[in-house]
C-alpha cells in the first residue's frame, strides 16, 4: 500500500515537473497567478546559479578541494589514480565566468524561443509555464559543457559582454526602483487620504529624511576618503556631479508643474533614486585601480594606511568580497524579486518593462483531472507580461551577477590574475547619468506630451 502511495507521490510530482502549467508552489500558494509562479520559478533558477557561484569564489575552496584525494591536478593523489580535475577551473572568478555564461546562454535562448508569444494558448506558452524538470535539465547541460571551453581569450571577451549587459541590468534595476518608489508612495498617500490617519504621511516623511540622510552621509564619506586634496580628480567630479545632480532631480519632483502632470510624484522617489545613485557612484570608485583614491573598506574601518603595491607583488591578490559587492547583491535579490510579483499601474514603466497592468490575483487555485491544485492560468486572453523581455532581463542579471561576484576585476591572460580597471568606473558612472535620465524623463514627459497618458 505504502508503495502505491509513493508511486502515486511521484506520479504527481512528474506531472509538476513535466505538465503544461506550474503546480510547484501551488501548495503554498493556491490563489496565484500562472504568470506570477512561472517568474518566481525561473527567478529561482537564476538565485541558485548565484548561489553555486557564491560557493565557487568563496576564499580557500581551491585549497580544501585540493585536499580531497585524487580529485584535483597537482592535490593529494591516490596510488595508482590519476588526479583528472583542473582546479583552477572549477573555482575562483573561471568558474563564476563560466556558471553565468551557461544562465545567461539558458536564458537567453528562451528569450529568442518566446518572441511574439501573445497568450497562453500559443504553444510555446506551455513551455514557458512547465516541463521544469527538462529545463533545469538544459540548464545544468548547458553549464557542464561551459566547464569545457579552453581558456584562452574567453574570460577576456566574456568580460566586455558582462560590462555592457551589467550596463543595461543598471539600468532596469533602476526602473524597478522608480517604479517601486512610485507603487509605495502612491498607496501609502492612497491609504492616508482614505482612513484619514496621518500615520501614513509621517511614515513617508520619515523614509524621505532617512533616504535623504544616507545619501548626504555617502557624499561626505566619499570626499573624505575616496579623494585627496592634490589628487583623485575624477572622484571629485563624479560626486560633485551627482551631487548637482540629485539637488536638481528632488527640486524638480516637487514643482507645481510636475505635481500637477504626476500627482504621485515626490521627494520619497528622489531620495531614493539619489541613494541608489550614490551607492552606483560608490561602486564604481571602489574599481579605481589607483590605491590611494580607493581605499579599502578593511584599511578604513582598521585605520591602516594605503601604500601601492610594489612591483613583486602577487598581482592576483584580490578581494573578492567588499561592501559594495554585498550592497549590490542585496538590490539585485529585492529587484530580482520585485520583477517577478511586480503589478504595477505605472503606464511609463509597464512600457519600459513590456509588461501589462496588474489585474489582481485571479481568484482560487484549480484541481484539474489529475487531482492537482494548480494555478489560475490569467493570460487566456493575453500575456501579463513579455515572455522574451522577462528571459532577456534574466540574462542581463545573470551577467551583472558575474560582474559583481568578481568586483568588475578585469582578467589578466598573461599573469591570469585579476585587475581593477577605468573601464568598470566609467560604466558604472556611465549607467548612473543615464538613469538619472531616465528618472528625469519620468517627470517632465506628461508635460512636453501633455495628450498621452502617463498616469
Amino acid at each position: 500500500m505504502g508503495a502505491c502511495l509513493a508511486l502515486c507521490s511521484l506520479a504527481s510530482c512528474a506531472s509538476c515537473l513535466c505538465g503544461s502549467a506550474p503546480c510547484l508552489l501551488c501548495g503554498c500558494c493556491p490563489s496565484s497567478n500562472n504568470s506570477t509562479i512561472t517568474r518566481l520559478v525561473f527567478s529561482f533558477f537564476l538565485l541558485l546559479g548565484t548561489m553555486v557561484s557564491v560557493i565557487m569564489i568563496l576564499p580557500g575552496m581551491e585549497t580544501q578541494l585540493r585536499k580531497i584525494p585524487g580529485f584535483c591536478q597537482g592535490g593529494v593523489t591516490i596510488p595508482g589514480v590519476e588526479n583528472q580535475v583542473n582546479c583552477d577551473v572549477i573555482v575562483g572568478y573561471k568558474s563564476v565566468y563560466r556558471m553565468c555564461f551557461a544562465m545567461t546562454c539558458f536564458f537567453f535562448l528562451f528569450s529568442v524561443i518566446m518572441i511574439r508569444v501573445r497568450s497562453s494558448r500559443d504553444p510555446r506558452a506551455a513551455i514557458q509555464n512547465g516541463f521544469w524538470f527538462f529545463k533545469f535539465l538544459i540548464l545544468v547541460g548547458i553549464t557542464v559543457g561551459a566547464f569545457f571551453i579552453p581558456d584562452g581569450t574567453f574570460h577576456t571577451v566574456w568580460f566586455y559582454f558582462g560590462a555592457v549587459g551589467s550596463f543595461i541590468f543598471i539600468l532596469i534595476q533602476l526602473i524597478l526602483l522608480i517604479d517601486f518608489a512610485h507603487s509605495w508612495n502612491k498607496v501609502w498617500v492612497e491609504n492616508a487620504e482614505n482612513s484619514d490617519n496621518k500615520c501614513w504621511f509621517a511614515g513617508l516623511l520619515t523614509f524621505t529624511i532617512l533616504y535623504y540622510a544616507l545619501a548626504i552621509t555617502a557624499v561626505v564619506l566619499f570626499y573624505v576618503y575616496y579623494t585627496q586634496p592634490d589628487d583623485c580628480t575624477e572622484h571629485k567630479v563624479f560626486i560633485s556631479l551627482n551631487l548637482i545632480f540629485c539637488i536638481f532631480i528632488s527640486i524638480l519632483s516637487i514643482l507645481p508643474k510636475i505635481q500637477e502632470a504626476q500627482p504621485h510624484s515626490g521627494l520619497l522617489q528622489a531620495s531614493l533614486i539619489s541613494l541608489y545613485t550614490m551607492y552606483v557612484t560608490w561602486s564604481a570608485m571602489t574599481n579605481n585601480p589607483d590605491r590611494k583614491c580607493n581605499p579599502s573598506l578593511l584599511s578604513l574601518v582598521s585605520n591602516v594606511s594605503v601604500t601601492e603595491p610594489s612591483g613583486d607583488s602577487n598581482p592576483g591578490q584580490v578581494q573578492w568580497w567588499d561592501a559594495q559587492g554585498i550592497v549590490g547583491l542585496i538590490i539585485f535579490l529585492f529587484c530580482t524579486l520585485y520583477a517577478s510579483i511586480r503589478s504595477s499601474s505605472n503606464t511609463q514603466v509597464n512600457k519600459l518593462m513590456q509588461t501589462e497592468e496588474g489585474k489582481g490575483s485571479g481568484g482560487e487555485g484549480v484541481v484539474g483531472e489529475d487531482g492537482i491544485l494548480r494555478a489560475v492560468d490569467n493570460e487566456e486572453d493575453g500575456v501579463t507580461y513579455s515572455y522574451s523581455f522577462f528571459h532577456f532581463h534574466l540574462c542581463l542579471a545573470s551577467l551583472y551577477i558575474m560582474m559583481t561576484l568578481t568586483n568588475w576585476y578585469q582578467p589578466d591572460t598573461s599573469t591570469q590574475a585579476m585587475r581593477s580597471s577605468m573601464p568598470a568606473v566609467w560604466v558604472k558612472m556611465s549607467s548612473s547619468w543615464l538613469g538619472l535620465g531616465l528618472y528625469l524623463w519620468t517627470l517632465i514627459a506628461p508635460l512636453i506630451f501633455p495628450d498621452r497618458d502617463f498616469s
